[in-house]
């Protein structure tokens, strides 16, 4: 798994937006990449709308945030809907991005980690919990505060 200090792999993927998302694509700013299990399941519907409540502060000092999971493009555009989230979540059907940042579980979904990543594209903190808000809370920590 990536650690703090590393520099967050590279990775692409269709978006619950519409086109594509490149992680490179968003150096010199501050970024959230969490992995959630499954789309419109409780916790990560808990997490996934905490996210959005506190996007529009993200938004204002240029903080990208994406949700990542191995679901379908079809059902992370509908948990998008459903949730009305304004940012993108990636399929990763392949589980080659979570693979590239070791998350992928037993099970072959993302365990709920997320990274916060600095705008020279290194890691700098690596959130580890069961519970959904915890994973906000630290991006909040790290990039709202100051």
């Amino acid at each position: 798994m990536v650690d703090v200090g590393d520099p967050a792999p590279d990775f692409q993927g269709p978006t619950s937006l519409g086109g594509m998302f490149r992680l490179s694509e968003k150096k010199g700013h501050p970024v959230v990449v969490y992995f959630f299990p499954k789309a419109d399941t409780s916790g990560c519907t808990i997490e996934t709308k905490a996210f959005r409540d506190v996007h529009p502060e993200f938004a204002k000092r240029h903080v990208t945030v994406v949700g990542v999971s191995v679901d379908t493009p079809e059902d992370e555009s509908k948990f998008a809907t459903k949730c009305g989230i304004p940012f993108g979540l990636v399929a990763d059907l392949d589980t080659k991005i979570g693979t590239a940042f070791g998350v992928i579980g037993n099970t072959g979904k993302a365990r709920r980690i997320t990274f916060l990543i600095g705008p020279d594209g290194r890691i700098l903190e690596r959130v580890e919990s069961n519970i959904p808000t915890a994973h906000v809370d630290a991006a909040k920590a790290r990039f709202l505060t100051g």
